[in-house]
């Protein structure tokens, strides 16, 4: 948990990171292209020099053409794609508070469907009281956290959007794990995720590029560019932990990392124009209280059915 919590602070330096690159940019698609694209840069050297990473992907795609996994359990880089976009797209428009708010209910939704039903090898995990109270009330502590900041008139279409978004994230953390799995190498599973995220932003960059046209330059601060490391290690250990904690404390514990880190980052780089309310400092808290709750073993709510073959 502890693990998730920090691995959570990387992400909400991540999304610092690739909002100021696409300021500068003036296009979000082609920011999150550069963040996502650098990282599979850096795996693809990886690879080159780890040859466990190289059988883990040959041991992939003979799982793909012997049809033991799914192919859809290798896509989960496409959810992340889609939650880089949904930052571009309606992070300026929301606020980050109400797009947390709304990324938050999806991921908190999703991590509790799947631990509830299981995906692939992941077994169905119990729901708990601990983790079920622990989830209502880490949600109500985002929302807290960010009440001073939830204003104007927000239409539909820009809330529906991140929050499929933090669906999908719950969803990718638990493909990744699959792959994970089936590879036996944590950096082949990174690099899968950011080979078909990469893919899926390159399409759409170009295809916006074609339409409403390229930047004419490219920041030179080099700090802007680093939004594709940060991805790796946050993807690298979700696909470790995720088998071992479930994709609900995993969601529980990023969250809460982000919201420190976030609350750090304000601190120490403020933004002009930005206030940081008490209620943000006593919602923060109150989400580490709530994933410390919820990490508590208790009496299950529901247990899954174990069956047993002789």
């Amino acid at each position: 948990m502890i693990i998730a919590i920090i691995s959570g602070g990387f992400v909400a330096a991540q999304s610092r990171i690739n909002g100021e690159l696409g300021k500068e940019l003036g296009n979000g698609y082609l920011a999150a292209l550069l963040s996502f694209g650098s990282g599979l840069i850096l795996l693809a050297i990886a690879m080159l020099f780890w040859p466990a990473g190289r059988r883990g992907l040959a041991r992939s795609i003979a799982a793909i053409r012997s049809g033991s996994v799914p192919w859809w359990h290798f896509c989960g880089g496409a959810a992340g794609a889609f939650f880089v976009l949904s930052q571009g797209l309606t992070a300026a428009l929301l606020g980050v508070a109400l797009f947390t708010v709304a990324s938050v209910c999806g991921q908190t939704i999703s991590g509790l469907v799947i631990d509830r039903n299981g995906l692939g090898t992941v077994l169905p995990k119990p729901v708990t009281y601990t983790r079920l109270i622990g989830s209502v009330v880490a949600f109500g502590a985002v929302v807290w956290a960010v009440s001073a900041q939830l204003v104007g008139t927000i239409p539909i279409w820009a809330l529906a959007m991140p929050f499929l978004a933090g669906l999908g994230i719950g969803w990718q953390q638990a493909v990744n794990g699959q792959v994970r799995g089936v590879s036996e190498s944590a950096l082949t599973a990174t690099f899968i995720n950011f080979l078909v995220g990469t893919v899926v932003l390159l399409v759409v960059a170009v295809i916006h590029g074609a339409v409403a046209g390229w930047p004419t330059h490219l920041p030179s601060a080099p700090w802007l560019y680093l939004g594709g490391a940060i991805g790796v290690v946050f993807i690298a250990t979700a696909a470790i932990l995720v088998r071992t904690i479930g994709v609900l404390l995993l969601s529980l514990g990023t969250i809460a990392g982000q919201l420190t880190a976030s609350l750090l980052i304000d601190f120490a780089t403020p933004i002009p124009g930005h206030v940081i309310a008490w209620t943000t400092i006593a919602g923060t808290v109150l989400t580490l209280l709530a994933v410390a709750f919820a990490a508590i073993p208790s009496r299950a709510i529901w247990r899954p059915k174990v069956t047993t073959e002789r």
